[in-house]
């Protein structure tokens, strides 16, 4: 008699993840890794995490027309990304991660500033990990010292790490795995933290990520661990946590122009954001090197106006490529079916924890809004719309980038 052939739970696991991974292709499509930011008592901690108080301090970004009702708010502009006088004195600033999406531009504008920078970068850097050394070494300004070492590795950091006055780490975990969560947005960057204390640094430049703020998964609580250990350092500190950047709401640009739909989940009020400009969130994080009111201090950070809906995103976009409105939107409940199946085959197959890591990283990018939170866990709602990135898509044949002809005010409230 013919019986149909048994499948293993892992085989019959094997659509249900290639869906996955098409929904988190699109979820990724919309959305930033930022990587990919939290603010002082409005951060949201596991049981796991350390509790010790953030800064009682928050910062927010609006367009330099708006202000603030409150009497303690004081407002400032950081330097343009044009500035380019070298600073009074020469400080020697070491870059880790200087080769991923965010770490280019940071690299580039410190140098255009005269600080002496060297770039320690591994045997195959970059995005996707394809770059030489000799190819990273190209694609950066000549008076850049590219060294080669492993973050992952204190002994082999120490051993290449310079001498040295300030730290920038623009680390992050490449896939938001578990493991590798760990490894990068917690070891390494304490490694880089250790090795740049044992050669004279006093003072350490954090990328981090607004969603922090709300920490259910891995690289998020692996951020926050090293947060608290940077506070903890006795070194002079700006933990710089931005929201999504403006090539993140690029992803589905062609689409668009092509007369494709625009994905969104839920009702597309989900997931709401301030795009920042990489250069932007490049010229911040230099000016923390030397501007003290940015120093001891976690620093939320996002464009100027009002926060964008994916369903806004979706409208500005079609007016832009001048093409009429067509919109999927997709059942938040299927990636909590998905999320479920993985992580009940997790409990038996330990090689799809990463799996289940990867769903969950989807849903959160798919529902929750890289927005600062006040001490409920609620966005902080904004008056002002800024529509420039669309415009400059439009009149750029639609590319990712966007120049800064704007100035960000910060107001901080004290």
């Amino acid at each position: 008699m013919w019986r149909p052939a048994r499948r293993s739970p892992a085989r019959m696991a094997a659509p249900i993840l290639a869906l996955s991974l098409v929904v988190l292709l699109g979820v990724t499509m919309m959305r930033g890794y930022s990587s990919s930011s939290s603010l002082g008592s409005g951060v949201v901690r596991s049981a796991t995490m350390p509790t010790r108080p953030m800064p009682m301090t928050s910062s927010l970004v609006r367009s330099s027309s708006s202000s603030s009702s409150s009497p303690r708010s004081k407002c400032w502009a950081p330097q343009a990304h044009t500035f380019t006088a070298p600073p009074q004195d020469k400080k020697r600033v070491t870059v880790v991660g200087g080769t991923g999406y965010i770490g280019k531009f940071v690299v580039k504008e410190l140098a255009n500033r005269g600080y002496d920078v060297t770039a320690i970068v591994r045997g195959s850097s970059g995005i996707g990990g394809k770059s030489s050394v000799s190819d990273v070494q190209k694609d950066l300004p000549e008076s850049v010292k590219v060294i080669q070492g492993d973050v992952t590795d204190m002994e082999s950091l120490s051993s290449v790490m310079p001498e040295t006055d300030v730290v920038v780490s623009c680390l992050a975990s490449r896939t938001g795995g578990i493991s590798d969560s760990w490894l990068i947005d917690y070891e390494a960057t304490k490694n880089s933290m250790d090795a740049g204390k044992e050669k004279g640094a006093k003072q350490f430049v954090l990328l981090s990520a607004i969603c922090v703020q709300k920490p259910l998964l891995e690289f998020q609580r692996a951020k926050l661990r090293f947060e608290e250990d940077l506070m903890n350092s006795g070194m002079e500190y700006s933990i710089v946590r931005p929201t999504a950047f403006f090539k993140s709401l690029a992803g589905q640009i062609e689409n668009v122009k092509n007369g494709g739909p625009y994905v969104m989940f839920g009702d597309g009020e989900l997931a709401a954001c301030k795009p920042i400009s990489e250069r932007d969130l490049a010229s911040y994080m230099a000016d923390c090197i030397t501007n003290k009111e940015l120093i001891n201090q976690v620093l939320p950070i996002g464009g100027p106006g009002e926060a964008l809906t994916p369903l806004q995103q979706s409208e500005l976009l079609f007016k832009a490529a001048g093409v009429e409105p067509n919109t999927i939107k997709v059942p938040i409940q299927i990636m909590d079916g998905a999320i479920w199946v993985f992580d009940q085959l997790a409990k038996v197959f330990k090689n799809l924890e990463d799996a289940a890591e990867f769903a969950k990283i989807g849903r959160y990018y798919a529902a929750e809004s890289m927005l600062l939170l006040d001490q409920n866990g609620h966005p902080i709602p904004h008056k002002q719309l800024n529509h420039h990135h669309y415009h400059h898509l439009q009149h750029d044949k639609l590319t990712s980038f966007t120049t800064t002809t704007q100035r960000i005010i910060m107001i901080r409230f004290r």
